[in-house]
């Protein structure tokens, strides 16, 4: 077993978009669990675009990190040791003790994980919170029926591209949005989503007048900005917007005007409605269920972009923040089998 156990610490407040300064790598003994906890040796660590949010010192539904602490997230890894009668040393374990080589848990927090099913990475991803936040926003917020169109703001990510997939297995036309072609590629090509548009070469509202000149009936807001703007102009009566984020606002430094074109929200009779997939765990094993039978028969697929090494964890998070990752951003820390 190791002697040290390295975490990284946020020390600092960003102003905008934040920077490697803010974080920083410590060093402490690792943990020795005493009666009813259990050690946990992680494999891998999730950095989500809703950790940029609590790096500000605001209220919110949730905590802001604390300076001089590890950062904590979503987080797969196996007993090591265990001081509880409840775990076994060797068996997976998911849970939210974060950015850190090592976690102590009392073992309250933690979630098996059946190793056999697929990567344990996956606990973390198209299997974990990211993909329990697509399935419940479409389907039980978006309410998708057959032949309707669906667009799909940052359909790249972990979250979006497997909207667009649900979406897909719903009957539903799909459109993405993303950053790259190498993005617009995957999604088109391996996703199956029926169009796609780079907006960095083309504003979300000439694209979907011209991928979608009949409207819109669902839109999957992972961005927020122009994407929700041009979507509620293209919605069609009695569309839904289903609000899971705004990535493109997270880094302002000011609040930026929200869309001019809000009285559509009467006019067409749309729903719009935020969620905070925390709330809704008690249908996370309705989910389970029926997502990882959609993998196993390759119906929801699946990247993940796999940065090594706890050191570069702040530069995994920010390059997330910059959409460079395809798929789900994590950050391997130990071993995975």
């Amino acid at each position: 077993m190791d002697d040290v156990a390295r975490e990284i610490r946020l020390v600092g407040r960003p102003q905008g978009f934040p920077g490697e300064d803010l974080f920083e790598v410590a060093e402490t003994a690792v943990p020795v669990p005493a009666d009813g906890q259990v050690l946990i040796r992680n494999a891998y660590f999730s950095v989500d675009p809703y950790m940029r949010p609590r790096m500000n010192d605001v209220r919110s539904y949730v905590a802001p990190f604390t300076l001089g602490e590890a950062m904590t997230g979503g987080a797969v890894g196996r007993v090591a040791v265990s001081r509880n009668p409840r775990y076994a040393e060797g068996e997976w374990v998911v849970h939210q003790l974060g950015w850190r080589e090592w976690a102590l848990s009392d073992g309250s927090a933690l979630r098996r994980l059946d190793a056999s099913v697929a990567p344990v990475s996956t606990a973390l991803g198209v299997l974990g919170m990211p993909g329990f936040t697509a399935w419940y926003g479409l389907f039980v917020l978006g309410a998708p029926t057959e032949g309707e169109t669906v667009l799909v703001s940052g359909a790249a990510g972990a979250v979006g591209s497997a909207a667009g997939q649900m979406a897909r297995i719903a009957g539903c036309r799909v459109l993405g949005s993303a950053g790259s072609e190498e993005k617009l590629g995957w999604c088109f090509r391996e996703l199956g989503f029926d169009a796609v548009f780079n907006y960095r070469d083309q504003s979300p509202r000439h694209a979907l007048a011209e991928l979608a000149p009949d409207g819109i009936d669902i839109y999957f807001d992972n961005v927020g900005g122009d994407h929700l703007e041009a979507a509620i102009g293209a919605l069609r009566a009695h569309g839904r917007v289903v609000a899971c984020g705004s990535i493109s606002r997270y880094n302002d430094a000011e609040p930026a005007p929200g869309p001019r074109n809000m009285f559509m929200v009467v006019t067409k009779r749309l729903r719009l409605q935020g969620f905070i997939i925390s709330d809704q765990y008690d249908r996370f094993g309705e989910f389970t269920a029926q997502a990882t039978e959609w993998v196993r028969d390759g119906r929801l697929l699946y990247r993940e972009t796999v940065v090594d090494g706890i050191e570069n964890a702040p530069k995994a998070f920010l390059g997330l923040l910059r959409g460079e990752n395809i798929g789900k951003m994590l950050v391997k820390v130990g071993p995975d089998e």
